[in-house]
């Protein structure tokens, strides 16, 4: 009887072992954007955005693999999501608590962020009758060049933070405060 449960024991061990893997040791390669996220809290909002994180790969991206002009879904695959707690200012945009996904708008001379109504849907479908509105970006350039797309906050203060999307060799920003 006690060598009978060695073995079921193993049996055990090992489907929980092969459960626990992640889906790319299965034969599977890892996704070339993977999801990411990134959260803030401030004073009176909890702000956090998910996305899938694209990789240079070699590519000239804006200008190039997200042309100049054009919406970008600001990341890849399905649509970046923004989630808030709390009614927000981000620039001069009134944006009410709730859910809404984020584009981009990048030109050559500077770049403006949309905050879109239409959330659940893939990246590339874009329905500019949904936007809540657009405001202005400030652009810079990295300290060195980001070869897998950020979007972070920075400078975080009380009510008041920096939301960021660093890729190749832009910093794309806009100030963010939580209001009551």
């Amino acid at each position: 009887m006690r060598l009978l449960k060695i073995p079921v024991l193993l049996c055990i061990a090992v489907a929980i072992f092969a459960m626990a893997q992640p889906q790319f040791a299965q034969g599977q390669k890892p996704p070339l954007s993977p999801p990411a996220k990134t959260d803030v809290t401030l004073t009176n909002a909890h702000i956090s955005i998910d996305y899938s994180a694209p990789s240079v790969r070699g590519r000239t991206i804006f200008g190039g693999q997200v042309p100049y002009g054009e919406v970008w879904r600001t990341g890849a695959n399905a649509a970046t999501t923004l989630k808030t707690s709390g009614a927000l200012q981000i620039g001069d945009l009134s944006v009410p608590a709730g859910t809404y996904t984020v584009y981009s708008l990048p030109t050559a001379d500077g770049w403006k962020l949309i905050i879109n109504k239409q959330t659940g849907q893939w990246g590339t479908v874009y329905d500019k009758s949904q936007d809540l509105g657009r405001v202005a970006m400030s652009v810079g350039s990295n300290a060195a060049p980001v070869e897998t797309m950020v979007i972070d906050f920075e400078k975080t203060m009380g009510d008041k933070s920096e939301l960021h999307v660093k890729w190749a060799n832009v910093d794309a920003s806009v100030q963010v405060t939580a209001v009551k």
